[in-house]
């Protein structure tokens, strides 16, 4: 067996999302670096995904679906806070910001019991993964901006083509995302999908740092969660 080659190519507007057999993403489907075994040559072509937004008539305009999903029912990838690639195993032990325990925090704290202080509380866009993945003016919404969505949408518990989730209509315009109830990793399983939907913000919770606020739903309140799980991301751009 060998690794297919990373991909080299970009597309203005686009973000790549693998590899198929056939140009029009009908053919067999290969993930980024996938180890396969070759019988005969083969050509590969990049399927690419442009990401588009509603107006919710909100500060900022919000992302049609999860950051590594193409459609809004898709789950997409789940990400540790601060972290922009997903993995297996979500725990302190694999967190990119700490030496093993949430006690030994190297990035976005403030409280000198937690680790090094450094009294940032918002993700840089490097550690943004809406910005990393998607680029563009793409990034993760902030508190106040996920509060803005709570507060000026009426949420509804729908199923849309098979999916549990919520759908968020404006109470201005009347315009509507829909955000699966993904669930969340913890350690490597998913747990609660169908039933909760958790996103993050680019917000640390100051109190806590070793929790960021998250948007969670069953419910439609607004929370904190540890950095180390692995939550979804809905991108908000100007």
């Amino acid at each position: 067996s060998q690794a297919i080659a990373a991909n080299a190519f970009t597309r203005s507007g686009y973000t790549f999302t693998g590899w198929n057999t056939k140009a029009n993403g009908s053919g067999t489907s290969y993930t980024d670096k996938q180890s396969i075994t070759l019988t005969q040559d083969i050509t590969l072509y990049a399927q690419w995904f442009m990401p588009t937004y509603v107006d919710l008539g909100l500060s900022v305009k919000w992302a049609t679906c999860n950051i590594g999903a193409t459609t809004p029912e898709g789950y997409g990838d789940y990400f540790a806070w601060g972290e922009t690639e997903p993995k297996t195993n979500y725990s302190w032990s694999t967190y990119k910001y700490c030496n093993g325990l949430s006690s030994t925090l190297t990035k976005y704290n403030t409280d000198s019991s937690r680790g090094t202080v450094d009294n940032k509380t918002t993700l840089d866009l490097s550690d943004d993964a809406a910005r990393v993945n998607w680029g563009g003016n793409w990034r993760m919404p902030t508190r106040a901006e996920q509060d803005e969505l709570r507060k000026n949408c009426i949420w509804t518990w729908t199923t849309q083509n098979g999916v549990n989730g919520c759908k968020v209509t404006s109470k201005t315009n009347g315009n509507s995302i829909f955000l699966p109830a993904a669930g969340y990793r913890g350690s490597a399983s998913v747990l609660n999908g169908g039933s909760y939907g958790y996103y993050w913000s680019s917000s640390l919770y100051e109190s806590g740092p070793s929790y960021a606020y998250t948007l969670y739903f069953g419910s439609e309140i607004w929370s904190s969660y540890g950095r180390n799980y692995g939550l979804k991301v809905r991108a908000v751009c100007p």
